[in-house]
């Protein structure tokens, strides 16, 4: 197959990059196109600047200061003032976002220091990708691939021409050859044992852009939602907190004044470390922590929270009357590939965005800050790779791809692989187990070439492993490198945080280096 613009990913990011481009374009998703991948599933909101007691600059400072001082100040200008720009398109395209009077209505979100976060109920994200769907369904020069995994970019001389597939049905591998490619793949969550991520997130963006010669960046950074399920990876949405939820221990001690004078607000690293602490401490219930909102009225709960309080009586549990129990899940990646302002990685060709794209949230996301980048980011590279692609022809090669065939059940490792992050990754690190974690992770990789990829689902499993093999390594390489505490990385070997190690981690091939930041964030801000 030959187009102009080839897009791997099925969310927000990659959605909204379609809308941008111009020729040809094929969409390749490794689910379904919307309904598979995390943006769908995000619940709480979306933040943008447009009540006039909030400004660009308190935006940005919130973004700055909840990264720990370690985002890219171009990225971050570029998303705060954008994102308001990008929520009305999403409304021209026929999204509905809930309404104040005549005005788009804002509820507050952990680390902000104004009520920010744009929503629909506690269902943002799909009614984003339900307006999306349904705007590209006009375009006939969009065509849609479901149920294919990108398994190898092609590059030649460090230029991208598309990538190679495999087909999850048939087992079939096929290359698709492309003026210019969009990666949208989102994160990496199911490197670990329990992670609100949907099942297609193994890290495959990562991997491929890596294999490739691309520099990432802060993988070390992983977000854990302080609120899941307990055991289950479900998410539990901020929203919940930003309605007025509140967390109490066993001992019904509202615990998070010990933490952080912002409370159930404090950003999402602090808050996550807190129920972590109060679990393993003794002070939890059930291997989690309470979560209450029956003081809110009733009619609240209803109608701002409908999907969580739906979610929570099909396992038999009326939020209006009892208290959630819930913990920390992996969530969200800040880092990852490494891109410019105009989501160029430093493969010619090759474009990033959303999840997949690493810079923009530093150390910690800020909850909210995520639907906005895959649509400021999304348009973004959508319009950078039409002018790419205007300009170059395509180029096509044979590509080889060869894989085992043995008798080891992938399914077995990856499920390994999950338990060593889980164990030695996760909210708490330190040197040993890190080391630890890598060279357990070293071990399963010697299996690779006895995999059995008798089936098409057993191929697909060969190749995830892969890939999460390579992603949790370039995780802990960087969790080694960086030797301090900072947002979601936290060392209890180096509990600080130290301005020496302000700045970035960048791996590339097997280079891994450190890039200090010294741009002064007062002076940045007053050129807003």
């Amino acid at each position: 197959m030959i187009t102009d613009i080839l897009i791997i990913g099925g969310g927000g990011a990659a959605l909204r990059a379609a809308v941008e481009c111009k020729g040809d374009v094929i969409i390749a998703v490794k689910g379904l196109l919307g309904k598979s991948g995390c943006t769908v599933m995000a619940e709480g909101g979306y933040n943008a600047v447009f009540d006039p007691k909030d400004s660009f600059k308190m935006h940005f400072y919130d973004t700055i200061k909840g990264g720990c001082f370690i985002n890219n100040p171009k990225l971050v200008e570029i998303l705060v003032k954008n994102a308001p720009k990008e929520l009305i398109n999403l409304e021209k395209f026929g999204a509905l976002f809930d309404r104040s009077g005549n005005k788009i209505a804002q509820r507050p979100f952990g680390g902000q220091s104004f009520p920010r976060t744009c929503y629909c109920g506690d269902r943002t994200g799909h009614e984003i990708i339900r307006a999306l769907l349904e705007y590209l369904s006009r375009f006939e020069r969009i065509k849609v691939l479901e149920d294919v995994m990108a398994i190898k970019l092609i590059v030649e001389d460090n230029r991208c021409y598309g990538a190679v597939f495999l087909d999850l049905i048939s087992g079939n591998i096929f290359p698709i050859f492309a003026k210019a490619t969009i990666l949208a793949t989102g994160g990496a969550g199911n490197i670990y044992k329990i992670t609100s991520n949907a099942k297609q997130k193994t890290g495959d963006g990562f991997a491929l852009a890596y294999d490739e010669g691309a520099s990432l960046i802060d993988m070390e950074m992983v977000q854990f939602h302080p609120t899941g399920i307990v055991g289950k990876g479900i998410l539990v949405t901020e929203a919940v907190r930003g309605e007025g939820g509140r967390l109490y221990n066993k001992f019904g001690e509202r615990f998070m004044e010990r933490y952080d004078e912002r409370l159930e607000l404090a950003t999402r690293d602090v808050v996550a470390r807190a129920i972590y602490r109060e679990i393993i401490e003794g002070r939890g219930v059930n291997g989690g922590v309470y979560l209450d909102v029956t003081h809110l009225p009733k009619d609240v709960i209803e109608r701002k929270l409908e999907t969580t309080f739906k979610q929570f009586l099909r396992f038999g549990i009326d939020i209006r009357k009892e208290p959630m129990i819930v913990s920390p899940t992996a969530h969200h990646f800040m880092g990852g590939i490494k891109i410019n302002e105009r989501c160029e990685t430093d493969i010619s060709g090759l474009y990033a965005c959303g999840e997949v794209a690493g810079g923009i949230h530093g150390a910690n996301r800020l909850g909210g800050n995520a639907l906005a980048d895959t649509q400021v980011f999304g348009a973004i590279a959508g319009k950078e790779a039409s002018k790419y692609a205007e300009n170059c022809e395509i180029e096509v090669f044979d590509v080889d791809i060869s894989y085992p065939s043995g008798d080891i059940n992938p399914m077995e490792l990856i499920d390994r692989l999950r338990e060593i992050m889980w164990k030695y990754v996760s909210l708490i690190r330190n040197k040993e187990g890190l080391e630890k974690a890598k060279s357990e992770i070293n071990e399963i990789g010697k299996y690779l070439d006895e995999i059995n990829t008798s089936s098409p689902l057993y191929l697909q499993k060969y190749f995830e492993l892969k890939n999460m093999i390579t992603v949790s390594k370039l995780v802990i390489d960087s969790a080694l490198y960086r030797k301090e505490s900072r947002g979601a990385h936290y060392r209890e070997d180096y509990p600080e945080t130290k301005d020496e190690w302000r700045g970035n981690i960048i791996i590339k091939g097997n280079k891994i280096r450190f890039e200090k930041l010294e741009y002064d964030v007062d002076e940045y801000i007053k050129n807003l």
